[in-house]
Protein backbone atom coordinates (compact mmCIF):
# COMPACT_ATOMS: atom_id res chain seq x y z
CA UNK A 1 0.00 0.00 0.00
CA UNK A 2 1.43 3.39 -0.96
CA UNK A 3 1.90 5.77 1.93
CA UNK A 4 0.58 9.32 1.98
CA UNK A 5 3.07 12.17 1.53
CA UNK A 6 4.45 13.27 4.90
CA UNK A 7 3.70 17.00 5.42
CA UNK A 8 5.97 17.28 8.47
CA UNK A 9 9.22 18.16 6.62
CA UNK A 10 7.59 21.47 5.63
CA UNK A 11 7.58 22.43 9.31
CA UNK A 12 11.39 22.41 9.42
CA UNK A 13 11.41 25.65 7.43
CA UNK A 14 8.01 26.85 8.67
CA UNK A 15 7.58 25.95 12.38
CA UNK A 16 4.37 27.97 12.59
CA UNK A 17 2.66 25.62 10.13
CA UNK A 18 1.21 28.48 8.07
CA UNK A 19 2.25 26.81 4.81
CA UNK A 20 -0.03 23.92 5.81
CA UNK A 21 -2.87 26.20 6.90
CA UNK A 22 -2.11 25.61 10.59
CA UNK A 23 -1.33 27.84 13.56
CA UNK A 24 1.06 25.79 15.66
CA UNK A 25 2.40 26.70 19.08
CA UNK A 26 6.15 26.27 19.66
CA UNK A 27 7.11 22.63 19.23
CA UNK A 28 9.61 20.25 17.73
CA UNK A 29 9.88 17.59 15.05
CA UNK A 30 10.85 14.13 16.29
CA UNK A 31 12.74 11.61 14.16
CA UNK A 32 14.51 9.60 16.88
CA UNK A 33 14.22 5.81 16.59
CA UNK A 34 15.91 2.78 18.12
CA UNK A 35 18.22 2.72 15.06
CA UNK A 36 19.02 6.44 14.92
CA UNK A 37 17.32 9.33 13.08
CA UNK A 38 14.49 8.31 10.75
CA UNK A 39 14.52 9.50 7.14
CA UNK A 40 11.60 11.89 7.82
CA UNK A 41 10.07 13.35 10.98
CA UNK A 42 7.75 10.84 12.65
CA UNK A 43 5.72 13.44 14.51
CA UNK A 44 5.47 17.03 15.65
CA UNK A 45 5.15 17.57 19.40
CA UNK A 46 4.06 20.74 21.17
CA UNK A 47 6.55 22.26 23.57
CA UNK A 48 4.00 22.90 26.30
CA UNK A 49 1.45 20.71 28.06
CA UNK A 50 -1.93 20.38 26.40
CA UNK A 51 -4.83 22.47 27.67
CA UNK A 52 -8.56 21.82 27.30
CA UNK A 53 -9.71 22.89 23.85
CA UNK A 54 -6.33 22.40 22.15
CA UNK A 55 -7.33 19.06 20.60
CA UNK A 56 -10.48 20.42 18.98
CA UNK A 57 -8.79 23.63 17.84
CA UNK A 58 -5.84 21.95 16.11
CA UNK A 59 -7.05 18.41 15.38
CA UNK A 60 -9.58 19.28 12.67
CA UNK A 61 -7.35 21.60 10.60
CA UNK A 62 -4.39 19.20 10.97
CA UNK A 63 -6.44 16.21 9.82
CA UNK A 64 -7.25 18.01 6.58
CA UNK A 65 -3.53 18.00 5.68
CA UNK A 66 -2.94 14.40 6.75
CA UNK A 67 -1.83 14.90 10.36
CA UNK A 68 -3.79 13.27 13.18
CA UNK A 69 -3.68 14.35 16.84
CA UNK A 70 -2.55 12.23 19.76
CA UNK A 71 -1.51 13.07 23.31
CA UNK A 72 1.96 11.93 24.36
CA UNK A 73 2.95 11.41 27.99
CA UNK A 74 6.30 13.18 28.41
CA UNK A 75 6.67 12.48 32.13
CA UNK A 76 5.78 8.85 32.62
CA UNK A 77 9.18 7.82 33.98
CA UNK A 78 10.66 6.77 30.61
CA UNK A 79 11.22 10.21 29.11
CA UNK A 80 9.57 11.55 25.98
CA UNK A 81 9.13 9.94 22.56
CA UNK A 82 12.82 10.53 21.75
CA UNK A 83 13.54 7.89 24.42
CA UNK A 84 10.80 5.39 23.56
CA UNK A 85 12.81 3.08 21.29
CA UNK A 86 10.53 3.70 18.30
CA UNK A 87 10.95 1.09 15.55
CA UNK A 88 9.24 2.27 12.33
CA UNK A 89 11.64 0.22 10.22
CA UNK A 90 10.36 -3.00 11.80
CA UNK A 91 6.68 -2.14 11.55
CA UNK A 92 4.42 -3.49 8.80
CA UNK A 93 1.20 -1.97 7.43
CA UNK A 94 -1.99 -2.41 9.52
CA UNK A 95 -4.11 -3.10 6.44
CA UNK A 96 -2.09 -6.25 5.73
CA UNK A 97 -3.47 -7.98 8.83
CA UNK A 98 -6.87 -9.36 9.82
CA UNK A 99 -8.09 -8.29 13.25
CA UNK A 100 -9.75 -11.60 14.14
CA UNK A 101 -6.68 -13.58 13.09
CA UNK A 102 -4.47 -11.35 15.23
CA UNK A 103 -6.68 -11.68 18.31
CA UNK A 104 -7.05 -15.43 17.90
CA UNK A 105 -3.26 -15.78 17.66
CA UNK A 106 -2.75 -13.47 20.66
CA UNK A 107 -5.25 -15.37 22.83
CA UNK A 108 -2.90 -16.70 25.54
CA UNK A 109 -2.50 -20.46 25.62
CA UNK A 110 -2.78 -20.43 29.38
CA UNK A 111 -6.13 -18.59 29.04
CA UNK A 112 -7.88 -21.67 27.67
CA UNK A 113 -8.13 -23.21 31.14
CA UNK A 114 -9.01 -19.89 32.75
CA UNK A 115 -11.34 -18.32 30.16
CA UNK A 116 -11.98 -20.95 27.51
CA UNK A 117 -11.17 -20.93 23.80
CA UNK A 118 -11.05 -17.72 21.76
CA UNK A 119 -14.76 -16.78 21.36
CA UNK A 120 -14.51 -14.71 18.18
CA UNK A 121 -15.19 -11.04 17.50
CA UNK A 122 -17.88 -9.09 19.32
CA UNK A 123 -20.76 -7.67 17.30
CA UNK A 124 -20.67 -3.97 16.26
CA UNK A 125 -22.38 -1.64 18.74
CA UNK A 126 -24.45 1.52 18.36
CA UNK A 127 -22.82 4.95 18.55
CA UNK A 128 -23.78 7.12 21.49
CA UNK A 129 -21.71 10.08 20.20
CA UNK A 130 -19.73 11.10 17.14
CA UNK A 131 -16.32 9.39 17.45
CA UNK A 132 -14.31 12.58 16.88
CA UNK A 133 -16.42 14.48 19.41
CA UNK A 134 -15.91 11.74 21.99
CA UNK A 135 -12.15 11.84 21.29
CA UNK A 136 -12.03 15.60 21.89
CA UNK A 137 -13.97 15.17 25.15
CA UNK A 138 -11.50 12.57 26.38
CA UNK A 139 -8.51 14.70 25.33
CA UNK A 140 -9.88 17.59 27.36
CA UNK A 141 -10.41 15.32 30.37
CA UNK A 142 -6.84 14.03 30.09
CA UNK A 143 -5.57 17.59 29.77
CA UNK A 144 -7.09 18.29 33.16
CA UNK A 145 -5.15 15.42 34.70
CA UNK A 146 -5.49 11.64 34.97
CA UNK A 147 -3.25 9.31 37.02
CA UNK A 148 -1.84 7.43 34.03
CA UNK A 149 -0.97 10.57 32.01
CA UNK A 150 1.46 12.77 33.93
CA UNK A 151 2.45 15.45 31.40
CA UNK A 152 0.38 15.23 28.18
CA UNK A 153 1.56 17.16 25.14
CA UNK A 154 -0.35 17.34 21.88
CA UNK A 155 1.41 15.70 18.93
CA UNK A 156 0.57 15.42 15.23
CA UNK A 157 1.33 12.22 13.33
CA UNK A 158 1.11 11.57 9.57
CA UNK A 159 -1.39 8.71 9.41
CA UNK A 160 -4.37 7.61 7.32
CA UNK A 161 -6.59 6.95 10.34
CA UNK A 162 -6.38 7.23 14.09
CA UNK A 163 -5.90 3.49 14.55
CA UNK A 164 -2.69 3.65 12.49
CA UNK A 165 -0.93 6.19 14.72
CA UNK A 166 1.09 3.62 16.76
CA UNK A 167 2.31 1.94 13.57
CA UNK A 168 3.07 5.26 11.86
CA UNK A 169 5.63 6.11 14.56
CA UNK A 170 6.84 2.54 15.14
CA UNK A 171 5.64 2.58 18.74
CA UNK A 172 7.15 -0.29 20.74
CA UNK A 173 5.00 -0.14 23.88
CA UNK A 174 3.48 -3.64 23.45
CA UNK A 175 6.76 -5.26 22.29
CA UNK A 176 6.72 -7.85 25.10
CA UNK A 177 3.29 -9.00 23.89
CA UNK A 178 3.45 -8.30 20.14
CA UNK A 179 6.62 -7.28 18.29
CA UNK A 180 4.85 -5.74 15.27
CA UNK A 181 2.52 -3.04 16.54
CA UNK A 182 0.83 -2.87 13.11
CA UNK A 183 -0.91 -6.14 13.98
CA UNK A 184 -2.48 -4.49 17.02
CA UNK A 185 -3.33 -1.47 14.86
CA UNK A 186 -5.35 -3.84 12.68
CA UNK A 187 -7.40 -4.58 15.80
CA UNK A 188 -7.70 -0.86 16.52
CA UNK A 189 -9.01 -0.38 12.97
CA UNK A 190 -11.65 -3.00 13.63
CA UNK A 191 -12.55 -1.25 16.88
CA UNK A 192 -12.87 2.02 14.97
CA UNK A 193 -15.42 0.34 12.73
CA UNK A 194 -17.32 -1.56 15.43
CA UNK A 195 -16.99 0.66 18.53
CA UNK A 196 -16.10 4.13 17.24
CA UNK A 197 -12.72 4.26 18.98
CA UNK A 198 -10.02 6.86 18.43
CA UNK A 199 -6.42 6.62 19.66
CA UNK A 200 -6.16 9.59 22.04
CA UNK A 201 -3.05 9.06 24.18
CA UNK A 202 0.23 7.14 24.18
CA UNK A 203 2.88 6.69 26.82
CA UNK A 204 6.01 4.56 26.81
CA UNK A 205 3.98 1.38 27.34
CA UNK A 206 0.35 2.46 27.63
CA UNK A 207 -2.43 3.42 25.25
CA UNK A 208 -5.76 5.17 25.77
CA UNK A 209 -8.63 5.22 23.29
CA UNK A 210 -11.96 7.01 23.32
CA UNK A 211 -15.08 4.89 22.77
CA UNK A 212 -18.16 6.23 21.00
CA UNK A 213 -20.05 2.90 20.90
CA UNK A 214 -19.48 1.27 24.30
CA UNK A 215 -21.10 -1.98 25.42
CA UNK A 216 -24.46 -1.36 27.06
CA UNK A 217 -25.28 -4.81 28.46
CA UNK A 218 -23.34 -7.44 30.42
CA UNK A 219 -23.31 -9.77 27.40
CA UNK A 220 -21.89 -7.05 25.14
CA UNK A 221 -19.29 -6.16 27.75
CA UNK A 222 -18.21 -9.79 28.12
CA UNK A 223 -17.70 -10.11 24.37
CA UNK A 224 -15.60 -6.93 24.25
CA UNK A 225 -13.64 -7.97 27.36
CA UNK A 226 -12.48 -11.13 25.59
CA UNK A 227 -11.02 -9.02 22.78
CA UNK A 228 -9.26 -6.80 25.33
CA UNK A 229 -7.80 -9.88 27.00
CA UNK A 230 -6.23 -11.01 23.71
CA UNK A 231 -5.16 -7.47 22.82
CA UNK A 232 -3.52 -6.72 26.19
CA UNK A 233 -3.60 -9.49 28.83
CA UNK A 234 -1.74 -7.28 31.34
CA UNK A 235 -4.75 -4.97 31.58
CA UNK A 236 -7.13 -7.76 32.62
CA UNK A 237 -5.56 -8.73 35.93
CA UNK A 238 -8.72 -9.19 37.98
CA UNK A 239 -10.33 -11.75 35.67
CA UNK A 240 -12.63 -11.40 32.68
CA UNK A 241 -15.91 -11.22 34.59
CA UNK A 242 -14.76 -8.41 36.87
CA UNK A 243 -13.08 -6.61 34.01
CA UNK A 244 -16.18 -6.83 31.80
CA UNK A 245 -18.21 -5.05 34.47
CA UNK A 246 -15.93 -2.01 34.14
CA UNK A 247 -16.65 -1.69 30.40
CA UNK A 248 -20.41 -1.12 30.40
CA UNK A 249 -21.04 2.43 29.23
CA UNK A 250 -17.35 3.31 29.43
CA UNK A 251 -16.21 6.20 27.23
CA UNK A 252 -12.53 5.25 27.24
CA UNK A 253 -10.35 2.13 27.35
CA UNK A 254 -6.86 2.15 28.82
CA UNK A 255 -4.25 -0.52 28.12
CA UNK A 256 -0.75 -1.06 29.47
CA UNK A 257 1.86 -3.70 28.71
CA UNK A 258 4.39 -4.96 31.24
Amino acid sequence: MATLPNPLPKLAADPSGRSLGLQLPPGSLIDATDDGPWREPLMWCAGRAVAPGNWAALGGPAARVGLLPVLLDLNGGQGGPEDWELMPGETSYPGDHDAEDVLAECWPEWAVERAGEWPGLAEPLSLTAAPDVRAAELADALAEGRPWLKDPHLALVPARRSADIPAAIGWSGPVNHEEDVARLCAVLRSWEDRFGIRVVALGFDHLTVSVAAPPATPAEAEAVAAEHFAFCPDSVEEGLDAYARTLTGGRSWHFWWD
